[in-house]
């Protein structure tokens, strides 16, 4: 379980395919050292499991459906990620619950600065904006975000960005035309599942 409330940006060392599957090694400011083997790490919001590291880096390895329904898949050597360790129950929960879990891949359709802050906005795959209300949260790229303004005719929401927010995620790397994984809010899609005829 994570809160959306991003660490440190890691930037990808390595990655190795096998069988479908991929190794990722990304190199980790701030809190490489103190991870634990198996502990979970949410790397662009999509929560993986730490199989080796050293004092500056970590390594991870990605299931072949989690490289198709993420953006992990198409991640290069240098590609930055937000990162944020699993929360801690006697933490404040600054953020909201984001278990990790991407529900699909989006794309950015503009990010541009407007006084000090900046207006995202992205386009959703069709059927997924039932999941969003106004002012409700949203995981992209593993940030907790506000959904300020959404367009059910065009499958859109936009977020306003905060300059601290923009400093320390990899959204002031980010262009129009990228993609973005996207996590929902789980009480959402639970009482979806519960009315549905």
């Amino acid at each position: 379980m994570f809160t959306g409330i991003v660490e440190s940006i890691g930037t990808i060392a390595k990655i190795t395919h096998e069988n479908e599957c991929a190794r990722m090694d990304i190199t980790i400011p701030g809190f490489a050292a103190e991870l634990q083997i198996g502990e979970s790490v949410a790397v662009n919001g999509c929560c993986l499991s730490v199989v080796s590291r050293t004092d500056t880096s970590a390594s991870f390895d990605i299931l072949a459906q989690t490289l198709r329904i993420t953006n992990l898949g198409s991640l290069q050597p240098g590609d930055q990620v937000n990162l944020e360790r699993a929360l801690h129950m006697t933490a404040r929960i600054s953020g909201h619950f984001v278990q990790g879990h991407i529900d699909t891949v989006a794309e950015i359709i503009s990010i541009e600065p407007v006084g000090n802050d900046h207006r995202l906005e992205v386009a959703m795959p069709k059927g997924f904006s039932r999941y969003l209300a106004p002012k409700g949260s949203i995981a992209v790229d593993g940030i907790s975000l506000t959904a300020a303004e959404i367009q059910d005719d065009n499958h859109t929401f936009t977020c306003w960005i905060t300059p601290h927010t923009q400093s320390v995620t990899n959204l002031k790397n980010r262009q129009a035309g990228h993609s973005v994984n996207l996590e929902f809010d789980m009480l959402a899609k639970h009482l979806e599942r519960l009315v549905r005829p």
